[in-house]
């Protein structure tokens, strides 16, 4: 006996003749089959939606990739001025330089006076100064060293003479070769642009293996104050951290499944450390952080980093951010509750960049933010507690993924109100990490392991004392002369 549809009393489905019975129940069949399927392609149009709909603002694609119809958020309206200085600005030219580094000083004196004509003579003790900028011709020092070879009058043997121990034996100097190094890391110029920029600017010709191998004596050069600089950074008490791709290629034979490389950075206060391998994983992240490492770690949320105890890391807000638009940019319930969501990250960031200014004290920012921060979980929590409609793949069911998973770390996520000196969020590992994107789009990446590695020590270089404020090429000079002829290496750590 077959089930009367809702609505039908048993008795009235028992008095219907057999053919319309089945023919309800074939027409039944076939509406829950096209119900189901509507389901799925409703389903299917909003996950299609939100995936044409990502952009730089609600995920974690660059803002290079959201192309010309990407339309960003409303910036502020001008005040319909012209740019540049206003009238009444002071302004500021170039300053003048210190008398002391003055090359040459010329005295112009007017011969007669401007109204009657009268001659003139005698010194302004406070002349107007005007000062011009020039560079010389520039043209390589060129020292050719000749090693005579002399026959012995009484042996007859053949005796040559040797360069001297402060002689390079490397047809390029000190100087030379850190530029080179230079030119490849705080200069991100292309082996083909380094060649023209020496031969146009310096007269040198110099091929691209001689560029290469000057590139790995420096990196040579560099592993003392590398592993100096990695040990330090571990012991730090906060480091910011973050990775990037960077292709890698099978020159030497130690890539050969043609894995895509990563580029990894550890910023902190004092140095930053850049480490490139062909993983992107729990191990990468241990080999840059150490096994040992004790301090806050603030990054995104990727999963390399859980190994760490949540009372260890602080989420990166930048990154939850775009988690919070994309919910928001979902159509029903999301809206809504990313609305909410969006406004408190808000009122967070108000008291949070009013501490930075000045405007409050710490005890006042943990005050003010308290609440906002017991909304925000409040909000996360009535999310998963409405919990996921049928379908996995439908909007709101991605928005309770979302808030269950950002509960499962909402400890991670007020580190920065708990301890100070730490940002919420990672954008100074972002930032250190510029460098090497613009590498990877100019090079397309490295050829081997060794070349991975003298880029990475090149960009823990030169990132590392610019965050000090010192001279990268002087370093590489001076660290090329200690390695190659002997003397005190150049340390990057900064001065005690």
């Amino acid at each position: 006996m077959s089930t009367p549809p809702a609505g039908i009393t048993e008795a009235d489905w028992l008095s219907w003749p057999p053919e319309a019975r089945q023919f309800i129940l074939v027409q039944q069949q076939e509406i829950e089959q096209l119900r189901s399927q509507l389901t799925a392609l409703a389903t299917e149009l909003a996950s299609l939606r939100e995936r044409i709909g990502r952009s730089s603002r609600n995920s974690s694609k660059p803002p290079s990739s959201d192309g010309p119809g990407f339309k960003p958020p409303e910036r502020r309206r001008g005040s319909g001025r012209k740019r540049g200085g206003q009238p009444g600005h002071p302004g500021s030219g170039p300053e003048l330089l210190p008398i002391e580094r003055v090359d040459e000083v010329v005295d112009h004196h007017p011969d007669a006076c401007r109204r009657c004509g009268s001659l003139l003579e005698g010194e302004d003790p406070d002349p107007l100064r005007h000062q011009v900028i020039e560079i010389p011709p520039i043209a390589p020092v060129v020292i050719e060293h000749r090693l005579h070879r002399l026959i012995c009058p009484c042996c007859s043997t053949s005796t040559c003479a040797t360069l001297p121990a402060d002689v390079e034996d490397s047809p390029y100097g000190p100087r030379l070769s850190a530029l080179v190094g230079l030119l490849g890391s705080a200069f991100p110029l292309s082996f083909s642009k380094t060649q023209a920029l020496l031969d146009q600017l310096l007269g040198i010709e110099m091929s691209r293996g001689a560029i290469a191998a000057i590139r790995e004596r420096i990196s040579a050069t560099l592993e003392h104050p590398m592993q100096e600089a990695l040990v330090f950074a571990r012991q730090q008490p906060v480091a910011y951290v973050d990775e990037t791709g960077a292709p890698t290629g099978n020159a030497d034979g130690n890539n050969p499944t043609g894995k895509r490389g990563w580029q990894w950075v550890m910023v902190t206060a004092a140095v930053t450390v850049f480490i490139q391998g062909l993983s992107r994983s729990t191990a990468a992240a241990i080999e840059l952080l150490g096994s040992t490492f004790g301090g806050i770690v603030v990054s995104d949320r990727f999963s390399a980093y859980n190994h760490l105890p949540l009372n260890q890391r602080q989420l990166c807000w930048a990154h939850l951010i775009r988690d919070l638009a994309a919910i928001a940019e979902r159509p029903g319930a999301s809206a809504e509750f990313g609305d909410q969501l969006l406004s408190l990250q808000q009122q967070l960031f108000e008291q949070w960049h009013r501490y930075k200014d000045g405007s409050i004290d710490w005890p006042a920012l943990q005050q003010s933010c308290r609440p906002i921060r017991q909304a925000f979980e409040a909000t996360l929590q009535q999310v998963v507690e409405l919990g996921a409609q049928r379908g996995e793949r439908t909007p709101w069911a991605s928005t309770v993924r979302t808030c269950r998973k950002l509960l499962k770390v909402t400890g991670a996520l007020w580190t920065f109100l708990e301890t100070r000196g730490i940002e919420p969020t990672n954008n100074a590992a972002e930032r250190a990490l510029r460098q090497s994107v613009i590498q990877r789009k100019i090079s397309h990446g490295v050829q081997s392991t060794k070349g991975a590695i003298c880029r990475s020590r090149l960009l823990t270089v030169t990132t590392s004392l610019r965050q000090q404020g010192r001279d990268v090429w002087q370093f590489l000079e001076h660290a090329w002369i200690a390695h190659h002829r002997g003397g005190v290496m150049p340390s990057l750590l900064p001065e005690p």
